[in-house]
């Protein structure tokens, strides 16, 4: 009896494997995959080198896998670290270096006046969406996405997106200007606010939502005036930045899962254009700042980074609170 009860088990347990990574012998990846890898390489976008090396493809179970996977353990020329390495596609790899060296990077210098050193982001996974058996597979699954879920700066502190997406007004400035970087080149990017699911990590995908891959989804709608322009420069301001502040303290290490999950939302919107539906009015200013030209509002003098936070459900001045779930007219769709 025992073994019978034993092999049940063990089949039913390979059956949610199975299903879990969409093992279907007559399943076949969307061509568009494929061909999207293929332009890509055919470009050269991507520069290999002894921080970025392609290997064997990977295909299976099922449909997940890509056709000339890329390993990357450095980003930005070897300037930046991952706490965890990569696989990536062509053309998520190619999207993510320019991601960071045309706001990643610019925002760190404006707003902290340091670089990134390092990143803690997860990327290939074979499974479904929100980790879901039988559910549609994610896009991490033909490494096409990544999860940013913190980043590192020179001197050590550590800006995480689940605190400082309410953290200081440094921290919030800077994590907003990488979110709107990110909708002006992938055509998913979902942030605190979005969903429950992405609470502490900002994910960006490359998923076509449309046959011509035009419709974009970019969540949560935000009112904030980006200090950067579209090239990476940073627009004049009144008082110069970054404000001053005491060392980096002592940081806890982030425990987070390399593929955090996320999933369906059915409070989901689809965009045709980012970042361009986004709200950017500027944001009156309170009484004490309202001399200074710029929508980012912060404190009359630099204070030090000890000084700056506040509790978690509190808005820095010169933000408004984002709701948790959107709705609006003619708008909804699957959220990835």
């Amino acid at each position: 009896m025992w073994r019978s009860v034993l092999a049940f088990s063990a089949l039913a347990l390979f059956g949610a494997g199975l299903t879990g990574c969409a093992l279907n012998k007559f399943e076949q990846r969307e061509p568009w995959r494929d061909q999207t890898e293929q332009a890509c390489n055919a470009k050269r976008l991507v520069e290999t080198s002894e921080f970025v090396t392609s290997v064997k493809a990977i295909e299976g179970p099922g449909v997940c896998g890509m056709l000339q996977p890329y390993r990357v353990t450095r980003m930005g020329g070897g300037s930046v670290a991952l706490k965890q390495r990569m696989t990536l596609a062509c053309p998520a790899l190619a999207e993510a270096e320019a991601w960071l060296a045309d706001t990643i990077q610019p925002a760190a210098a404006l707003y902290f006046g340091q670089p990134v050193a390092e990143i803690n982001a997860g990327t290939y996974a074979c499974r479904g969406r929100n980790n879901q058996v039988g559910a549609k597979l994610s896009e991490h699954s033909f490494g096409n996405a990544l999860d940013i879920m913190s980043f590192k700066l020179a001197d050590g502190y550590v800006i995480t997106v689940k605190g400082g997406w309410r953290g200081t007004e440094a921290e919030q400035g800077f994590l907003r200007e990488v979110f709107l970087g990110a909708c002006a080149r992938f055509s998913t990017v979902l942030a605190p606010g979005s969903n429950v699911f992405h609470y502490d990590h900002i994910h960006v995908d490359l998923a076509r939502h449309d046959p011509r891959g035009l419709r974009r989804i970019c969540q949560p709608l935000i009112k904030f005036t980006p200090q950067l322009g579209a090239d990476g420069t940073a627009r004049p301001v009144s008082r110069p930045r970054p404000v001053e502040r005491l060392p980096a303290p002592p940081q806890a290490p982030v425990d987070v899962e390399e593929d955090d999950p996320y999933g369906v939302s059915p409070t989901s919107h689809n965009v045709r254009a980012a970042p361009s539906h986004l709200a950017r009015a500027p944001v009156e200013a309170p009484s004490h700042a309202r001399s200074a030209p710029s929508a980012y509002v912060a404190a009359p003098a630099p204070r030090p980074r000890l000084a700056t936070t506040r509790p978690v459900d509190e808005p820095a001045p010169g933000f408004e609170r984002e709701p948790l779930s959107l709705s609006a007219p003619g708008l909804s769709g699957p959220i990835y």
